[in-house]
């Protein structure tokens, strides 16, 4: 992402001692125009085609359009965040963004005339909370609140936000909240822009702070989430040292937990009428659109927003940093480090600067980080990037050691990259390079439309300059060597930085937000007036369009190897893929061997030399090797696509023997084996793969500690020297016809008349749920996360309607009955779903999972709300219909492009289905009852055995307990890894 601000026409910038120049190119320059009576402005040679309209009340309309897919892309953003929350009510931006999905006075109530009054009671109840200390009196006020707001819930409609935007179609609904922006996401079928307009118009009108407290404690489940993240404390401490004088360091998105516990509704609705004011937002959208009548349709629709004078948000200067600030921080994941660098705010020319800086270090490939700490494998991993934000930006470098490294001596590896960037030891070529790939991402970029619009929005609430940001690579081509040097000479100094130490320890420091009493509350399945006016306004039906695997893949062969081809007739871009049904059951070492490409060289090339001629060559390629699957992917440009080849050609066939590159994998992979035993979701992993597959199951198909310490460089050069030779095929998406990609590939990839034969493959054959078991693994966090899991009968085609709409009716989405009864009645969970699994190969077995991640105090109420849903589903036929129609419309809308179609092909193939499956689901999924889903549901699930998988902290959960669920056992972390 590129963060940048206007500049002048020939602007010279003076920073410090030196200089450097970024002239504006003549290419890229604001004009104007008018079209149906509306002014807007343009970037000429901006290929995203972006409109940039402003309407009489300030409101900014960014229209970017795209007609690939029958969908848009939209975004509505308000230039107001966490920054701006008021420092007694910390979180508060937060709040109002989840509260806007609860309605208006419109909808999102079945009677609003008698839903006002206790929603006024609740108002005055929550003045009382907040401003009594005596914690007896404050606890039978929050009784009366959860009164009333029980009373009040028998008038609520919840997520009828959600219910009217899948019912359009709409995918991603969601917002998210940062330091200086909230912003509110849809993407929506091309047909549904006037329902989208009504809906969301309505929504900004008057938002109704109803169901407040079980939306509350969901917030609490956030935060009590974040305690658990030693990633998000870090970033917290880093903040907090580098900004004690902006917003950005005194106070966090979320806020603080008295505060969290002392919300104000008086509060939350004062931000609303501050900064959800159109002269503070705007509208982005991307896709398959006429920009002339969108523009009408939204002036029409917002027009009845009023401008406002936003309030400046002031900041103190921030002090220079004269001498390292050390932080610690605590927490169960593994070691690391992180190191920050303050630099002025977006709209400077430094932070345009700072972008380049962070390329020169990090770019994937060829950056001195990269090369120097990653591929010399000095580092576990390791990494910079620029974090750019409207006051202030930073420089964030963070490594991670590997086996018997101190985190001392990761800081020094990562400053003495720095010292590399002020002494000139880089090659002047390396911005070139940059260069060529950023060309490259730009065309990446805009060949997609919600890349597009996310661009866009960025650069709206960043107040960035457009026709900056578009020009970015011609005007890093003007950059020299010097500057950097100058640049890194002022700014990335030996002493004026943040350190943060990530130590493995107990964080006695955290205190979680308790558990509130909460009574659930009732979950209305009418629906309001506005939701029908919304849903009887007319729309064009989209004819959906399915993938003809016949005609749509153009088939030829290079030896003995199948090729499958789809052309790029849109830009310059290609994939490549050496496509294997083979992987780690069929050789344990596969996967380490392709790792270990990444390290070597060949006899006339070294490793570090491959990686900057891929990246001069805008080209990448990886080596990933599944259960059951190897990909050799090579992606770039079409014009570089035979030197691209050619290099990778020499890499697989001619790479060497690196002992001493060995040696230094080795302990990379025992320090990441180490560390995966060290993080939750790698050890929820592994207790899902145990309840699936059994004792011995393929997550733990690794090789033990002593089969790694043998294991030799020849053996894995042999593996890759082999590649070759067993059967894969050649799939392609790029310019270039099948015909002249064989002429092409012909004398580069070299295919044997008779492929050798493939290893044979270990078998892992799911286990029958027979019984329910718990098996729990202890981790020290806040929350418990419990997955239930049982496997069912091989793939049925015939099944695929079914499942596809069930999935959308019980646990797929906000609108769900999971999503409605967890979150939203019992308010058990921040994130709650459920769902039926069909395999990825017609001999295997569909699965059901159900996943709660909830506070350790409520782990009994919450297996008892999902075990219900799991043994009974309720009926609500309004749900059911907004499902198909969901469904319906986003199948219609789909469509499965690009080398996405390869892939299709092959998901069908592997299943035994010759067409795409998707039509079957458009055709049969409507005539589909609740007879039948509860019959699916039924046979499923109900009254099943499952397999508990809980991972929590054993202080907090008790044993006796979960043993009720079924037989207990707690697996050590060798039983789970295998190592």
């Amino acid at each position: 992402m590129n963060f940048f601000k206007q500049v002048s026409t020939a602007a010279l910038i003076v920073v410090g001692s030196f200089q450097f120049s970024f002239a504006q190119d003549a290419k890229y320059q604001w004009k104007e125009a008018n079209e149906g009576g509306y002014t807007y402005k343009y970037v000429t040679n901006d290929p995203s085609g972006a409109r940039f309209y402003t309407l009489k009340n300030g409101l900014t309309v960014i229209l970017s359009p795209n007609n690939k897919k029958p969908r848009i892309q939209t975004y509505i953003a308000t230039k107001a965040g966490s920054k701006t929350d008021p420092s007694d009510h910390t979180g508060l931006a937060h709040y109002l963004e989840h509260m806007l999905f609860k309605g208006t006075d419109k909808f999102g109530s079945l009677d609003w005339a008698k839903e006002k009054p206790l929603l006024d009671q609740i108002d005055k109840l929550y003045a009382q909370y907040n401003s009594t200390a005596d914690e007896a009196k404050r606890k039978e006020i929050y009784k009366e609140i959860d009164r009333v707001s029980g009373e009040a819930s028998k008038y609520a409609i919840p997520n009828e936000y959600d219910k009217m935007m899948g019912a359009m179609g709409a995918e991603g609904t969601n917002a998210f909240t940062s330091f200086e922006q909230t912003v509110y996401v849809e993407d929506i079928p091309s047909n549904a822009i006037d329902k989208y307009l009504a809906v969301q118009a309505e929504r900004f009108r008057n938002p109704i702070l109803r169901l407040f407290h079980t939306e509350l404690e969901a917030v609490y489940e956030e935060k009590n989430r974040g305690l658990d993240e030693d990633s998000r404390k870090a970033f917290e401490a880093m903040f907090s040292a580098l900004f004690p004088n902006n917003n950005y360091g005194k106070q966090t998105t979320i806020g603080t937990i008295e505060h969290l516990k002392n919300p104000s509704l008086s509060a939350i609705r004062e931000y609303f009428t501050t900064y959800y004011v159109p002269n503070n937002m705007g509208i982005i959208m991307s896709g398959d659109f006429d920009p002339s009548a969108a523009i009408q349709k939204i002036d029409k629709a917002f027009g009845y927003m009023k401008a406002k004078d936003v309030p400046p948000y002031v900041y103190g200067k921030e002090q220079e940093i004269t001498a390292p600030i050390v932080k610690d921080v605590l927490g169960p994941k593994p070691e690391n480090i992180m190191i920050g660098f303050r630099f002025p705010g977006a709209a400077t020319k430094d932070a345009q600067m700072l972008e380049l800086v962070g390329n020169i270090l990090t770019n994937g490939s060829a950056g001195l980080i990269d090369l120097d700490l990653v591929k010399s494998q000095k580092l576990l991993s390791a990494y910079a990037f620029p974090y750019i934000l409207k006051d202030y930006s930073m420089l964030i470098l963070q490594g991670n050691p590997t086996q018997g490294q101190s985190l001392d001596e990761v800081r020094t590896l990562l400053l003495k990259e720095l010292a590399k960037l002020r002494d000139g030891d880089f090659s002047e070529d390396l911005i070139q390079s940059i260069v060529n790939n950023e060309k490259k991402n730009d065309i990446q970029q805009n060949e997609d439309y919600s890349s597009r619009a996310n661009n866009l929005m960025d650069n709206f609430t960043s107040e960035l300059d457009w026709s900056t940001t578009i020009s970015y690579p011609d005007m890093i081509s003007k950059i020299t060597k010097q500057d950097i040097m100058d640049f890194a000479k002022k700014y990335l100094n030996e002493n004026n930085y943040v350190v943060i130490y990530k130590k493995k320890g107990e964080d006695k420091d955290v205190v979680k937000v308790d558990k509130p009493p909460i009574t659930p509350v009732t979950l209305n399945k009418d629906v309001s007036p506005f939701v029908k006016s919304v849903n009887a306004l007319p729309e064009t039906p989209i004819k959906p369009l399915w993938v003809n695997y016949s005609t749509d893949i153009s088939k030829g062969t290079l030896g003995s190897a199948e090729v499958l081809t789809v052309q790029n007739k849109d830009n310059s871009l290609f994939r490549m893929y050496y496509h294997y049904d083979m992987g780690k059951w069929n050789n344990k070492l596969l996967p380490i061997a392709a790792g270990y490409l990444e390290y070597l060289g060949t006899k006339d090339k070294n490793s570090e030399e491959f990686s900057k001629q891929f990246y001069k060559l805008a080209s990448s390629f990886n080596v990933s090797a599944g259960n059951e699957e190897t990909y050799i992917t090579l992606e770039g440009l079409n014009e570089n696509f035979e030197a691209s080849v050619a290099l990778l050609e020499d890499l697989l066939k001619n790479c060497t023997v690196d002992e001493e590159a060995l040696t230094a994998y080795k302990a990379k992979l025992k320090k990441s084996r180490t560390n995966a035993k060290e993080n939750k979701a790698a050890i929820m992993a592994g207790l899902r793969s145990y309840a699936q597959y059994g004792a011995q199951n393929p997550f733990n198909n690794v090789l033990s500690d002593t089969e790694l310490d043998k294991l030799t460089a020849k053996e894995l050069v042999d593996i890759l020297h082999q590649m070759v030779n067993y059967k894969h095929r050649v799939m392609y998406y790029g310019p270039k016809t099948v015909a002249q990609l064989q002429t092409s590939l012909k004398p580069l990839h070299t295919v044997p008349a008779t492929f050798t034969t493939m290893p044979a493959a270990a078998t892992f054959k799911a286990v029958s749920t027979t019984a329910n078991q718990v098996l729990f693994a202890n981790y020290d966090m806040k929350q418990a996360e419990i997955f239930w899991f049982r496997n069912s009968e091989p793939y049925n085609v015939s099944k695929v309607p079914t499942v596809s709409l069930f999935n959308n009716y019980f646990g797929g989405g906000m609108g769900s009955v999971v999503f409605q009864t967890i979150r939203e009645s019992k308010a058990l969970a921040y994130s709650t779903y459920a769902y039926f699994g069909l395999p990825s190969k017609k001999e295997n077995r569909s699965i059901v999972g159900a996943y709660v991640g909830t506070q350790a105090d409520k782990t009994k109420e919450a297996v008892a709300g999902m075990n219900e849903l799991l043994n009974v589903l309720p009926e609500s036929q309004n749900a059911l219909e907004n499902a198909k129609l969901s469904l319906s419309k986003s199948l219609a809308s789909e469509r499965i492009t690009q080398d996405g179609i390869l892939f299709s092909y092959l998901a069908a193939k592997k299943l035994g289905n010759s067409t795409d499956i998707r039509k079957n689901v458009y055709e049969q999924a409507p005539k589909l009852t609740f007879a039948d889903m509860k019959k699916f549901h039924s046979t499923e699930m109900s009254q099943k055995p499952y397999v508990y998988c809980v991972v929590g902290n054993e202080k907090n959960l008790n044993q006796e307990e979960l043993s009720k669920y079924g037989t207990f056992k707690k697996l050590t972390l060798e039983e789970i890894f295998g190592y």
